[in-house]
Order: structure tokens, then C-alpha cells, then sequence
């Protein structure tokens, strides 16, 4: 998928479209409209897509042409145009990039201020460590006489971050770098998600994320009576995530070879108790669809709760961390003083 339109720009895209096409414009217009509104590469995307329809292409096909959408997105469209529910398909597209951006931006908020804090606490250290240490470490200097354990060892280690400061920065430079070179490599993107899974609070709302993003696709192509492999097929193209894309491959083998849904996916810790019982449940009745739609909900308000726990969670002990870590150095910069008092008392 491209990067010329972003998300929030597919998702106002698909909510406009639908509403001019409910209320009897034609598609054309309702692509001429769009074209007004957007400029820049996405506008050019748009105005191509629009020449591909006036020329004879449906819309499907044309979003397919530009290279710019998902398989998941042209092919939902080509179900909408196939059975007459084109403006039904565009605003459950609507939907699902606005579930997308709302989960995103929970993150953000989650994250934003514990690691505001982190980096204020870290920041105040480094600046203790690099100004205030070395002041009181000139004093002590003239004044002589044995520095106490805990003092030698700030003053050691101010000394150190001191002269590898910039040894360090660069180090962390290269790390990120090296970081963003190997995420592309498949191992090691699943390695790393594996291990992102098992970090306490972060880990379970970034499997939710996940979760929501599964299920609204499957709900989506379920209920467009899309094959089951081929809905699963399509719905790990939107997903993203290593882990999972992994276990659904597995699980469309084990479905091509007569197993039912609910016993593949049971076989993968990813999917709870509840998640598989109700996924049998729609199997038996018929209505995969309908039960996909309710775990993303559930699993929507679940990423909503663990949200606000991981930020109220973090924010008090990165608050405690900070305290304990200047409390310690500020001690070990005045215990020799208290020290001399006493002995010239």
C-alpha cells in the first residue's frame, strides 16, 4: 500500500464518497469533489482515479490500478459494486480507518506523558551528573580527606558520563538506526513483536490493536460472504503485526485442509477463551460476520481501559524513580559536608 493518502485522508475519502453517492451523485462527481478538496500527490492520486472511472474502469478496479490501496481495500470495493452495497462497504471502510486512527492516537495519549516524564528524569540526571556534581566534587577536591562510599561513586560516575556523553549519543544513534535496518528483515521483526507481546501492560494493548484491526476486517468480508481463506488471506495484509500474520497463515492451511476456524485459531495463545467460543458460535449459526464485529468492540473498549491504566500505571513510578535518583545524589553530594560539620563540631 502507498503512502500518498494517510489514513485520516482514506477515512474522510470513504465518508464523503459514500454520503454523495447515498444521496444520488454520480460517482464521477463525487470523485470530481474530492479532487477539489485534496492537493499536493494525494490530489494526484485522486484526479487519476477519477480519469481511470470517466474512462471506463470501475472503482475498484481503478484503486486498484493506482497501486496506492490494499487488496483488502479494492477487493471490499469490487464487493460493493458486485452486489449493490457500494456505499455500505464505503462507510464500513470509513469505519474501520476511523477505529484505526482512534487506536493510534489511544497510544499516543498513553505514552505521550510517561515518556515526557522519562525523558525530563533522564535530562535532570544527565545535568546533575555534567554541572552539579562537579562542582561539589571541586569543593570536596580542595578540602581533601576520604570522600564516603556513595559519594565516590556519583562523583565516578559523573566523571564517566562527563567524558563519554558524546560516545553515548552517538551510540544511541547508531542503536536506532540499526534498529530501523533490521525491522525490515522478517526474523527479526518477529522476534522483536514476540518480545513486545510479553511486556506487562504495553504488551496486551498493542495484541488488542491487533485484535480490532483482525476482527473489523473479518467482519467486513464475512459479512460480504467473502471465502473464508480468502478473507483470512486479506485480512493479514491489513494486520501488519509478525505474530499474527504467522498464526493465520497456519490457520488458512489447516482451513484448506478441512478444519474448522474455531479449532486452528485455539491452537495460538493470541486468542482467548472468549474470542474462540465466540468464533465457533459463528461458525455454527452462520454469522462470522456479526461476531467479528463484536470482539472489535469488546476488544476496542478493552484497549480504551488499558490505555488509561498504562498511563496512570507509569506515570507515579517514573514520579518515584526521579525522586529517588536526585534524593540520591543530592545525599551523596552533602553527606561529606555533614560529615565535616560533625568533625569540626
Amino acid at each position: 500500500m502507498g503512502k500518498r493518502l494517510s489514513d485520516k485522508q482514506r477515512q474522510s475519502l470513504y465518508v464523503e464518497v459514500g454520503m454523495l453517492l447515498s444521496a444520488g451523485v454520480d460517482i464521477k462527481t463525487a470523485l470530481d469533489i474530492q479532487v477539489q478538496q485534496l492537493t499536493g500527490k494525494a490530489g494526484t492520486l485522486l484526479a487519476s482515479i477519477r480519469d481511470s472511472v470517466v474512462a471506463g474502469s470501475t472503482l475498484s478496479e481503478a484503486a486498484q490500478q493506482s497501486g496506492e490501496f490494499s487488496a483488502y481495500e479494492f477487493y471490499s470495493l469490487q464487493i460493493g459494486e458486485e452486489t449493490g452495497r457500494l456505499v455500505s462497504i464505503l462507510q464500513e471502510l470509513a469505519h474501520y480507518y476511523a477505529r484505526q486512527i482512534k487506536q493510534r492516537r489511544q497510544l499516543i495519549q498513553a505514552l505521550a506523558y510517561p515518556v515526557l516524564v522519562m525523558a525530563t528524569a533522564v535530562g535532570a540526571v544527565v545535568f546533575m551528573l555534567n554541572f552539579i556534581v562537579p562542582m561539589f566534587s571541586d569543593v570536596f577536591r580542595r578540602f581533601g580527606g576520604q570522600l564516603p562510599p556513595l559519594t565516590q561513586t556519583i562523583v565516578g560516575l559523573s566523571a564517566f558520563v562527563r567524558g563519554h556523553v558524546w560516545l553515548g549519543m552517538l551510540s544511541a544513534t547508531g542503536l536506532l538506526a540499526a534498529w530501523r535496518l533490521f525491522w525490515r528483515v522478517p526474523g527479526y521483526r518477529y522476534r522483536m513483536s514476540q518480545a513486545l507481546l510479553r511486556v506487562p501492560i504495553l504488551g496486551p494493548i498493542v495484541l488488542r490493536v491487533y485484535l480490532v484491526r483482525l476482527c473489523s476486517s473479518l467482519s467486513l468480508l464475512s459479512s460480504a460472504h467473502v471465502p473464508l481463506v480468502q478473507a483470512l488471506a486479506l485480512a493479514r495484509q491489513m494486520i501488519g503485526f509478525a505474530p499474527l500474520v504467522r498464526a493465520l497463515e497456519t490457520v488458512e492451511a489447516q482451513i484448506m485442509q478441512g478444519t474448522a476456524l474455531h479449532t486452528s485459531l485455539a491452537a495460538f495463545s493470541f486468542f482467548e477463551p472468549r474470542f474462540i467460543a465466540l468464533v465457533k458460535v459463528g461458525e455454527e449459526v452462520n454469522q462470522l460476520g456479526h461476531f467479528f464485529s463484536l470482539l472489535a468492540q469488546q476488544y476496542s473498549d478493552e484497549v480504551d481501559h488499558r490505555a488509561a491504566l498504562l498511563s496512570s500505571t507509569l506515570e507515579p513510578l517514573i514520579i518515584i524513580f526521579l525522586g529517588l535518583v536526585v534524593g540520591l545524589i543530592l545525599v551523596a553530594m552533602y553527606l561529606p559536608i555533614f560529615q565535616m560539620s560533625s568533625a569540626i563540631g
